[in-house]
């Protein structure tokens, strides 16, 4: 194991043992990891706007170390219905953990929860003794402070920044106090913690482990963000040229999948380190969703998509020679840390600052399109979808037309990455194409052996287009209005 990591695993043990208060984790009391596949079942509940995805990093990493990724697995519903969905929720972790059960052999699992998830979770073990003795142990990541589980179920609190008295009792509580709120779902320090409290064991490895070959990827089309599955529609799987984000005419796609109720789709065998191009089609156009490479098998891929004219086309309108953009990311864009900050250019221009993605906001999506179609960057201040949770708007003008004459470059310096990663996609007008690219949340990769890898891919992209212009300097005149933005509350 590298030095780092010897020390991040260390550390986050140390914090588990040394706690005021919290017992000594007990390697006799945990269910032994790699023995006869004795493993627990691991279901994850997300927080508000969220979805399963948000645990995919932490999934990885645990199968680095052995733990089966057919025991992990997520469950997804609607959080702007919670809690009025109470019922039909607590109904739909009933079904998820009799699946866990069924498939494993095992009697009891592991919940975690995220946020409002942790809610949920706490709800769901304090409705019924019977449903609480399925847990075994109950992970709580970022909540609300108080709260209370069933003494029969093992808790581990873990808390990220802010108020240091936070506590879940009866739980082990553990603050990472500089890690914000999202990135406590995804970071090396608190997986090793989950690790430890579910095995009993330190990991070998805090980070992902890469794999050669072929990978196994399954997962869902969700609409964003009801976590409903995408239907109605045909998702195609391109693989695609690094720089260009193209693949060559009449190509045939190496995966085609008519999306059922819900989304759900794969294993896909897919190749590790390559580009690919996830296209939604529906009769009204196309949603292409790039991901960066895979480097392992996985079983909580997501795309996120939504139907047309629902909410992402709420925040802005369609124009010939313009491109939408959506980049998300499941750990916070920071833009007001100075040397901490995370960095994001489009076409090499650097959109991120200080009053559009500050800490405090939380900024996980964003959407990068010509604010009122004025054919200027930044002329329009919080630009949809600006003041919602998690989402942020910028107003920048990406040229582009159908077919596309050039590449839009989407490059990104994580705050704790290895250094830049890039995704390149063709510069495709918004009038029939929708645009997103899916950053990791995990940055460092490492070989079977431990020692570290090369970075996330990183291409030089092909040239962008030309600036459009009509005449005056604007773009074209949008297809149709923007439609009212939906009142979401956080």
């Amino acid at each position: 194991m590298s030095t780092r990591l010897f020390r991040t695993t260390a550390a986050c043990l140390l914090l588990l043992t040394a706690m005021a208060g919290s017992a000594t984790l007990d390697a006799a009391d945990a269910p032994a990891a790699g023995d006869d596949r004795d493993e627990l079942p691991i279901l994850f509940v997300h927080g508000f706007m969220g979805s399963g995805q948000q645990f995919e990093a932490q999934s990885l990493r645990f199968a680095s170390n052995g733990y089966p990724a057919e025991r992990i697995d997520a469950f997804e519903h609607d959080s702007l219905a919670w809690p009025g969905s109470q019922d039909a929720v607590w109904a739909g972790i009933d079904a998820k953990i009799d699946d866990l059960l069924t498939a494993s052999g095992q009697t009891q699992i592991v919940l975690a929860g995220h946020s409002q998830g942790t809610g949920v979770s706490q709800g769901y073990l304090n409705s019924d003794p019977n449903r609480a003795a399925r847990v075994a142990k109950y992970i709580n990541l970022d909540g609300g402070s108080g709260g209370s589980i069933p003494a029969s179920v093992d808790g581990l609190a873990i808390w990220g920044e802010g108020d240091a008295g936070r506590n879940l009792p009866g739980a082990r509580n553990v603050q990472f106090a500089d890690q914000s709120h999202t990135e406590v779902v995804n970071s090396p320090e608190t997986f090793a913690a989950m690790y430890a409290f579910v095995t009993g064991d330190s990991p070998s490895f805090a980070e992902v482990v890469r794999e050669a070959g072929t990978v196994q990827i399954t997962g869902r089309a969700v609409l964003f963000p009801q976590n409903a599955g995408a239907h109605d529609a045909t998702m195609r799987v391109y693989e695609i040229e690094p720089t260009t984000g193209e693949h060559p005419a009449g190509a045939s796609p190496v995966a085609k999948i008519e999306l059922s109720s819900d989304g759900s789709f794969g294993p896909l065998e897919l190749t590790a380190r390559t580009h690919y191009d996830f296209e939604i089609t529906r009769a009204t156009g196309v949603h292409h969703v790039y991901p960066q490479p895979f480097v392992r098998s996985s079983n909580l891929f997501r795309v996120l998509t939504s139907e047309p004219g629902g909410l992402a086309d709420s925040f802005w309108e369609p124009a010939e020679k313009t491109q939408n953009l959506t980049v998300l990311r499941n750990e916070e864009w920071w833009g007001d840390q100075g040397a901490r900050n995370d960095s994001l250019a489009i076409n090499g221009k650097s959109v991120l600052t200080s009053e559009n993605s500050p800490r405090s906001n939380r900024t996980i999506g964003i959407f990068v399109h010509d604010a009122d179609s004025d054919g200027e960057s930044g002329s329009v201040t919080d630009p949809p979808p600006s003041g919602l949770p998690f989402l942020i708007g910028i107003d920048l003008v990406i040229p582009a037309a159908d077919p596309a004459e050039g590449t839009t470059s989407v490059r990104a310096t994580p705050r704790n990455g290895d250094g830049d990663e890039t995704v390149c996609l063709p510069a495709l007008s918004s009038m029939k194409h929708r645009m997103s690219v899916q950053f990791n949340s995990y940055h460092h990769l490492l070989n079977a052996d431990g020692s570290a890898a090369v970075g996330q891919a990183n291409p030089e992209c092909a040239a962008a287009p030309d600036m459009p212009t009509n005449g005056s300097g604007g773009v074209a005149t949008p297809a149709r209005p923007v439609t009212a933005r939906p009142a979401f509350t956080g």
